[in-house]
């Protein structure tokens, strides 16, 4: 109940331009280098909800940050950044949006607060994105624990 609570939340605040207000997630482990990681990994293998991350990445995310989370000439990689943002700056990001303005070029990211499949699968996303971030997994089509390598 409490995710769907944050999830109607983080959607009310997108729909009224609340970009500047924090997203704040009190019964999680903090960011940073001590906390818990979000995925597992199994023998090469990753968890069922990394791999939906991976599916709903390549649904909301791969036309701009490129396959694998590795960025492309429209969006920074993904693999990198989240080697420094933390937890809640990704988030906040992805449901406000955020824009980057300077002489040489414009960035924008647009706000995904009210597409339902970004905001009830960023979790997911997140957790497939940190494995790629952190080295556990490569680039291409994941393998789920219980799946064969055949």
């Amino acid at each position: 109940m409490a995710r769907a609570h944050m999830l109607a939340w983080c959607a009310a605040a997108s729909l009224l331009g609340a970009a500047s207000w924090p997203i704040t997630h009190p019964a999680r482990a903090a960011d940073g280098p001590d906390a818990e990681r979000p995925y597992t990994i199994e023998n090469g293998h990753i968890d069922r909800a990394t791999f939906r991350g991976y599916l709903y990445y390549g649904d909301a995310c791969l036309r701009c940050h490129g396959p694998d989370g590795s960025g492309s000439s429209y969006a920074p990689s993904l693999v990198d950044s989240l080697k420094h943002l933390s937890k809640q700056t990704f988030e906040e990001t992805v449901i406000n949006g955020r824009m980057n303005v300077g002489t040489a070029n414009d960035k924008v990211m647009p706000s995904f607060g009210t597409n339902a499949d970004v905001v009830e699968h960023l979790e997911e996303i997140y957790s497939y994105l940190k494995a790629r971030s952190d080295g556990a997994i490569g680039r291409g089509r994941p393998k789920k624990i219980g799946e064969t390598d055949d």
